[in-house]
Parts: C-alpha cells; sequence; structure tokens
C-alpha cells in the first residue's frame, strides 16, 4: 500500500486533502484512482488507513477509514553529525530516520570543508528535513525526526541540553567499547551520539564535548567513513535499547 504524508495539523476530521508534491506523487507517479487505499503518515506517531474519494488535477480527498496509533519512541536519540562533503548528508539523514533517531543536528565544525551562508543553511535544511520525510513514508515509520539548522559544536554546547546518555565517536585512547555504556538496568530516555568530520572533531572540540557529559566510544580496529560511523552507532543505539525494552517479550517487535 502506498504511503504519504501530511503534518499533524492536516490530519484533523474524517477528511484528509493531499495536496502539491504529495498529490503529484499520488495522482502522476503511482497513479492512485477513486475506490484505492492508501496511508497517510503525520510523523507524530499517527497512521491513517484512506480511501481516495475523489482526485482533481491537483488535489485528492481522502477519507479516513481507520486510525493507528504507535507507541513513542522508548528513547529520543539526536544524531549530531558532522557535515560532510557532496551529498553524503542526504544519505546520513535517510539512514537516520530509518533507524529511529528523533532529531538530527547538522555539525559546522572546525574541519568540516563545507561552508554555508544563512539561506545556503534554510535551504539545505528544507531539503534534509524533505528527505527525512521520503525515508519515513518508504520504511513506514511513524515518527518523523527534525532535522535542525546547521551550528557548531559550541553553539549546541551552549545550549545546555540533557540527555541521560551522551556518546561521541573517538579515535583516541580513553575510548571505550559502547557496550560499557549500553547495558544499563533501564534505557535512557534522550540520548546523543556525536560524529565528527574526516579527521575527527579536534582535540578543543573533543574536549568540550567530553566536558558536556559525552563518552567516547570505539567503533573498532578500522577508521570509518563519517556516514559510515553515523549508520553504525545509530544501529547499535536501536538494537541495544530495543533489545533492553524488549527483554522480557523477545516476541515483541519494537515500535518506531
Amino acid at each position: 500500500m502506498h504511503r504519504f504524508y501530511l503534518p499533524p495539523e492536516s490530519c484533523k476530521g474524517d477528511e484528509l486533502f493531499l495536496t502539491g508534491s504529495e498529490a503529484h506523487h499520488a495522482l502522476h507517479v503511482v497513479r492512485v484512482r477513486c475506490g484505492q487505499s492508501l496511508t497517510v503518515l503525520d510523523g507524530a506517531g499517527h497512521e491513517f488507513l484512506c480511501d481516495v474519494q475523489q482526485s482533481d488535477r491537483d488535489k485528492i480527498r481522502l477519507c479516513v477509514r481507520e486510525r493507528k496509533t504507535a507507541a513513542p519512541l522508548p528513547c529520543r536519540i539526536t544524531l549530531l553529525q558532522a557535515l560532510p562533503k557532496g551529498k553524503l548528508f542526504e544519505a546520513i539523514v535517510q539512514k537516520a530516520a530509518e533507524l529511529g533517531a528523533a532529531h538530527i543536528v547538522p555539525l559546522l565544525s572546525q574541519r568540516v570543508v563545507v561552508h554555508l551562508n544563512k539561506n545556503e543553511s534554510a535551504r539545505k535544511t528544507a531539503k534534509w528535513q524533505s528527505i527525512a520525510v521520503e525515508a519515513i513514508k518508504q520504511c513506514g515509520a511513524a515518527w518523523l525526526p527534525h532535522v535542525e539548522i546547521p551550528t557548531t559544536p559550541e553553539q549546541f554546547i551552549a545550549r545546555k541540553e540533557h540527555f541521560e546518555l551522551a556518546l561521541v565517536g573517538s579515535l583516541q585512547p580513553d575510548a571505550k567499547h559502547p557496550r560499557e555504556f549500553l547495558r544499563r538496568p533501564s534505557p535512557p530516555k534522550p540520548a546523543a551520539i556525536w560524529i565528527g568530520p574526516e579527521g575527527e572533531f579536534t582535540p578543543a572540540e573533543l574536549k568540550a564535548i567530553k566536558g558536556s557529559g559525552a563518552h567516547p566510544i570505539t567503533l573498532g580496529p578500522l577508521v570509518l567513513r563519517t556516514e559510515t560511523a553515523a549508520s553504525y552507532c545509530l544501529s547499535i543505539l536501536n538494537y541495544e535499547l530495543h533489545a533492553t525494552i524488549n527483554k522480557d517479550s523477545p516476541d515483541q517487535a519494537p515500535h518506531y
């Protein structure tokens, strides 16, 4: 069944309307027809099973047949990711959405070669957010991660956000295996993972990140590319935290 996205404020009532790019995709790409069923996600934990009632040139009217609500994210994971070159960050956003990240923060660390002005930052953030939307439509995730405007590590640390568990990928000798911090009696509610650029965070940045409460972790004997490191760490968090939550019910599938 085809999936579409509407923001929560557009998902009130028994009738929903696809417009803009969602309507174009429905009408001209997958070619839905009246009477056909489809799913609408609002990215806030709700899924709507709908029937197509009417289609115009640029709008589709849907009738909600069934509503489903997903459990809240057991652990709200923030990915703090240094911006790589080219379009690699688009793939990182896609994988982060699939792997259950709640927030994605692009970092302009000192060794990042990407330079963005205010307008470029806003334009790219909108693009990355749209990629996150496409990712949850593809995988059926009920929760849409929020992609923030690029910021520096120092600016983010100054916000003093609270995390019950914060980790930072590191090549330094004091880095420990992730299991040292993930095997806990109860899973953390908010968690964060910092991933540096090619060449890692600078010593000053790493000191500040650790000073904010992040534990340095090793990602194994190989030096991973930054986009690989992001998927690696999110996969570990996804598996370990869900395994902890469902340890008493091994047959229960995790909710996203």
